[in-house]
């Protein structure tokens, strides 16, 4: 089911967050919005925290977003809960370098013990910073219609079986087809 997605996207590799905080707020401001939206909400929040490079900004720290105010993240876009649930991480204590070496199913549980973590951002951070072969973000709406077009299976969920043990790759692969256009 994947062989006609083989040779058009032949080579491409899954973008990996190399910052857990990066990884885990990119998801946060991608959460229930398109991408255009998420991707305009980052671009302001990294060139107001983030520090200027020669020909790009770094995407801020932690430490500096955990000074940042509610309101300033409202100001630039955030709703109401996405600022505090950014903020909350930025200022918590969980070391998240430290994830890398837990079992997928204790590191969603660390993650969504946090507010504004759900399985979503879990199960995206799992197959995009700590790039978990067996990652396989059902509750993703492109996910779900990927999975749907290309294997005609209604239930994300049941699917990953089919793709097993490569989840991650075989849902970077069908997001990248449905991307294409490949049929």
């Amino acid at each position: 089911m994947l062989a006609r997605l083989r040779e058009p996207l032949r080579g491409l590799r899954p973008p990996l967050a190399p910052d857990p905080f990066e990884a885990l707020v990119t998801s946060i401001t991608a959460q229930q919005v398109s991408l255009f939206a998420a991707f305009a909400l980052r671009s302001r929040l990294v060139e107001r925290y983030g520090r200027r490079g020669v020909h790009a900004y770094g995407f801020p720290g932690r430490e500096r977003l955990a000074g940042a105010s509610e309101d300033e993240l409202v100001a630039l876009g955030f709703s109401r809960r996405k600022a505090e649930y950014v903020l909350d991480l930025a200022r918590s204590d969980v070391d998240l370098d430290a994830l890398r070496t837990l079992p997928d199913d204790e590191v969603k549980a660390v993650l969504r013990a946090r507010r504004g973590i759900g399985e979503w951002t879990a199960d995206w951070f799992l197959a995009r910073h700590l790039a978990r072969p067996r990652a396989w973000p059902a509750g993703d709406l492109a996910v779900r219609k990927a999975v749907l077009r290309f294997t005609g299976e209604a239930d994300t969920r049941a699917a990953a079986r089919l793709f097993a043990p490569f989840e991650n790759l075989s849902a970077h692969y069908l997001l990248a087809g449905m991307a294409a256009g490949v049929r």
